[in-house]
């Protein structure tokens, strides 16, 4: 029997525009690490957090410990933990750094356990671990983390996630300027009520990029990437935002729009071409206003958590 197991789980970007709380995706080789280790009593103990991100190292405040709680409470299960931590992922980013951490962890216990839960079912207990980050148990950004690809969440109650097929050649940029913004204080400038007229607008969206990525319809793809909702609120906590987002149009993205909560943004293309040159003018523009920028491309991560050698 496994005493322990080391696992990875990849950074997502959730809304994809026009979807909030509903879309998102995995990005290649960017995520955080867990080593999971067997204790001797029933604690949940975390032991070393490193990387980019000071997090709490408390059980009941810890996104990964409040996750495997949850799982081991569904199980009946009486089991403790030891957890080494590697974050990659910075908090704030708008880059499923929360997420990450707790999908990594349902991924490594149910794998240590022999994985006697879905993937699907997996992804209930993750939302547990964003409830502590966020105040919500939103499921856009800890489903593709756990399942990989673009995975929509059909419904909250009862929790219905699934899988849409993509092109595999879409790929997408990464602008993150160097600033935080919390998801707990994004969500808090969110209208409730929406005009019906924007509903519509949104709903058409959403059916319009969902078709477009089935059918590899990259024009739909890019004319579908609008969001009349949640991106005229939050755009203004991201620096320099419509700036960005007129120079990667112009340069040929397909859409623009912003990455979870922000302040990370992205973009999809086709045409490598195209993304080096939104990288350079982005590095351009960041640096003349005096804010560092990392920026990068990826491709659309289709495995999501994985076991590590």
């Amino acid at each position: 029997m496994m005493e322990s197991i080391k696992v990875f789980a990849p950074a997502t970007v959730a809304n994809v525009g026009c979807g909030y709380d509903i879309l998102g995706f995995a990005l290649e080789g960017y995520g955080d690490e867990l080593i999971l280790t067997e204790r001797q009593d029933d604690q949940l103990v975390i032991k070393t957090i490193q990387g980019v991100a000071e997090l709490p190292l408390d059980p009941t405040k810890n996104v990964s410990t409040v996750t495997i709680s949850a799982l081991l409470e569904d199980l009946k299960l009486n089991k403790g933990f030891d957890l080494k931590i590697k974050k990659n992922i910075a908090a704030g980013s708008g880059l499923g750094s929360s997420a990450s951490s707790a999908a990594a962890a349902a991924y490594a216990v149910n794998e240590f356990l022999g994985g006697p839960i879905s993937s699907e079912e997996l992804i209930k207990f993750a939302m547990e671990g964003e409830r502590i980050a966020s105040t919500k148990a939103h499921a856009d950004n800890v489903a593709p983390s756990i399942l990989g690809g673009f995975t929509v969440v059909r419904s909250y109650d009862p929790l219905d996630v699934f899988n849409i097929p993509y092109p595999e050649d879409l790929r997408v940029v990464i602008i993150f300027p160097q600033v935080e913004v919390k998801t707990s204080d994004a969500k808090k400038i969110i209208k409730e009520q929406v005009k019906l007229s924007d509903a519509i607008k949104q709903w058409g969206n959403v059916a319009g990029l969902v078709s477009g990525l089935i059918l590899h319809d990259f024009e739909r793809i890019g004319k579908s990437l609008q969001d009349v909702v949640i991106e005229p609120v939050r755009s203004y906590l991201i620096p320099l935002y419509q700036e960005m987002k007129t120079i990667a149009l112009n340069v040929g993205a397909l859409g623009f729009s912003i990455s979870g909560s922000g302040p990370s943004m992205f973009c999809f293309v086709r045409d490598t071409s195209e993304s080096s040159l939104i990288i350079e003018r982005a590095k351009e523009l960041y640096g003349k206003n005096g804010i560092d920028v990392i920026s990068f491309v990826s491709g659309i991560n289709n495995m999501g958590a994985k076991t590590l050698d």
